[in-house]
């Protein structure tokens, strides 16, 4: 199973040298001794020109393994609530990503509720437009994807601890990315106000509040399912702390902040 990228010339460049380079200008140069061994990064999809810079700065933080399992939201609504690739390889501009079917495996053996189906990644650019920023930092990659549809909080809570579960089994290092933009479209100072109350229940390791809190508010941050996964598996697995890198919103690329999307980037430690 090869799956062509659906978003290369939207999103990011579709040329492999065209890419490569944007996404090295993307990734601030920071020695190796000064990376933190992260269980989790929480990173926006946008477009590169509006979320790009955000991404970049997050993920240079971090030391990233291998392996890699990436979760994002289902924005056209195909295929099961948890949808998971699980073999095969993903066919990008700057190369092949291989899907690690062992872990994969050990994700299905944990967990009841995610389903194989290809159908929903078909078209989805929420994991995809991760991937380059992954590559350039790890040339070895694999990854897990998982498309999330809308779910209650009960089953987000159940999928993070049999991630975990998952992890612990596979026995090597295993980055946890949740890919979400923050509110959309609303004035600059009204998103940061709503998109600051959901920030401070990730760095407070709070995924029930976190997912009420963005619920409750009606809080447009459309990666709210694969972020509460991400942040209980990564207490499941241990954190102690989660740090806000980076937030920003499209007006300082468009200059318009009367209709803003948030974006913002988080390491999990």
């Amino acid at each position: 199973m090869l799956r062509a990228p659906a978003v290369a010339g939207q999103f990011y460049p579709a040329g492999r040298d065209a890419l490569a380079e944007a996404v090295s200008e993307l990734i601030p140069e920071i020695p190796p001794g000064e990376k933190k061994q992260a269980l989790a990064v929480i990173s926006p999809h946008a477009g590169y020109i509006f979320s790009g810079s955000v991404a970049g700065q997050t993920f240079a933080e971090v030391k990233i393994p291998e392996d890699v399992i990436v979760l994002g939201p289902n924005h056209h609504g195909l295929g099961a609530p948890l949808a998971l690739m699980s073999e095969g390889s993903w066919e990008m501009p700057m190369g092949l990503v291989p899907i690690n079917r062992a872990l994969a495996e050990l994700i299905l053996k944990h967990s009841g509720a995610i389903e194989v189906d290809e159908t929903a990644h078909r078209f989805e650019h929420s994991l995809e437009v991760q991937v380059p920023f992954l590559q350039a930092l790890q040339p070895n990659l694999n990854i897990a994807p998982i498309v999330v549809s809308h779910i209650p909080f009960k089953l987000c809570r159940a999928t993070g601890e049999a991630l975990a579960k998952a992890v612990k089994e596979f026995g090597k290092p295993v980055l946890l990315v949740a890919s979400t933009d923050m509110t959309h479209y609303e004035s600059r100072r009204a998103a940061a106000v709503k998109d600051h109350l959901a920030l401070g229940r990730i760095t407070g390791l709070d995924p029930r509040g976190l997912y009420e809190t963005v619920v409750g508010r009606g809080i447009s941050m459309c990666g709210i399912m694969p972020t509460t996964i991400v942040l209980t598996a990564a207490i499941a697995l241990g954190a102690a702390k989660a740090e806000l890198v980076r937030y920003t919103d499209s007006g300082e690329t468009s200059g318009d902040t009367d209709q803003v999307v948030g974006y913002a980037g988080l390491i999990v430690t």
